[in-house]
C-alpha cells in the first residue's frame, strides 16, 4: 500500500521540521485534506512551502503555504 507523506520547506528548498507533526496517509485525498486543516499552522511555525510524495516519487510541489496576492 502507498503512503503519501509531506515535506515541509522554507522558500529556499531546505527542509524544516513541520509545526504540526503529519501522519502518513493512505491515500491523496486524506493528505490534502490534512494540508487543507493545517496550512496556517504549519505557515506560522515556518514553513514557506511543501511538496507531496507517493512513497519517494513526488507527485507535486512546491505548493507555497502564503496566500497569494489579489
Amino acid at each position: 500500500m502507498a503512503a503519501w507523506t509531506w515535506r515541509f520547506e522554507k522558500a529556499d528548498g531546505t527542509e524544516v521540521q513541520p509545526a504540526v507533526q503529519p501522519e502518513e496517509f493512505t491515500t491523496q485525498g486524506d493528505a490534502e485534506s490534512w494540508i487543507g486543516e493545517h496550512w496556517n499552522a504549519l505557515r506560522e511555525g515556518g514553513a514557506d512551502q511543501v511538496r507531496l510524495f507517493e512513497d519517494t516519487t513526488e507527485i507535486y510541489g512546491p505548493m507555497s503555504l502564503h496566500a497569494q496576492d489579489a
